[in-house]
């Protein structure tokens, strides 16, 4: 896992493709049920991952990603309700964002009470303002953020209505020849909503198949990695 260096009581981590049971394009780590992988893997997936971070995978909340702009406030081992986001205020309720090649982003709000978001901010969600419903959910004021692994800049080649989308919405150095720069139009929305500390990880998932799994680079048949985090 690539931890967050954040301050109580705030654990955060990203996930690796490592350190799991699944086999095959799913090795090993898969976080993700809507897969042809096992479902009995993933689970125990979840379980190592929840352990991994000190959280009680029975706690665990999630969302059914829909590539949008809402964020929920975390239930306590609550799952499938329609949404990108999920934030908390209270104490050990884990909560798990997925990702194949979209942006896993996490922030954490550093003045009055702790509150943490986490994000699935993809080519669409950016577009919706996913980010921007986040900063929202958690309170404005004084806020880090965390973007993790996701398709770089030197992988993700997109259509002309998706870079003149881009270019209108973030401006021109979002794009790089046919290539759409993911990580910083987050960066970018991060910004524009306020949050002034961001930190960017900014490894490729298409490029590093030994660590992260990648939706464009496998063809659609590949695992899922994420976001994990709450709050101690």
């Amino acid at each position: 896992m690539i931890t967050w260096d954040v301050p109580a009581p705030y654990v955060v981590a990203f996930t690796t493709r490592n350190g799991g049971v699944s086999e095959g394009p799913y090795a090993s780590l898969n976080l993700g049920l809507m897969t042809a992988d096992d479902d009995a893997h993933v689970e125990e997936n979840r379980r190592r991952a929840c352990a991994a971070v000190g959280a009680d995978v029975k706690q665990l909340a999630m969302n059914r990603q829909v590539h949008g702009a809402v964020v929920h406030r975390a239930e306590p081992g609550r799952r499938g309700a329609p949404g990108d986001g999920l934030w908390t205020d209270d104490e050990r309720v884990p909560m798990l964002k997925l990702t194949a090649d979209c942006l896993p982003v996490a922030l954490a709000r550093t003045d009055g009470p702790p509150r943490l978001a986490l994000l699935h901010a993809g080519r669409l969600g950016l577009l919706e303002g996913v980010v921007d419903a986040g900063v929202a959910a958690i309170g404005r004021g004084r806020v880090r953020a965390a973007i993790g692994p996701g398709i770089g800049p030197c992988c993700y080649e997109v259509g002309d209505d998706i870079r003149d989308a881009y270019r209108e919405r973030f401006g021109g150095d979002v794009v790089r020849g046919g290539n759409l720069d993911l990580w910083r139009a987050a960066e970018l929305a991060l910004r524009a909503a306020g949050v002034d500390d961001v930190e960017r990880v900014d490894l490729c998932t298409a490029c590093h198949s030994d660590r992260f799994f990648s939706h464009r680079r496998d063809r659609g048949v590949t695992g899922r990695q994420g976001v994990i985090g709450y709050l101690a």
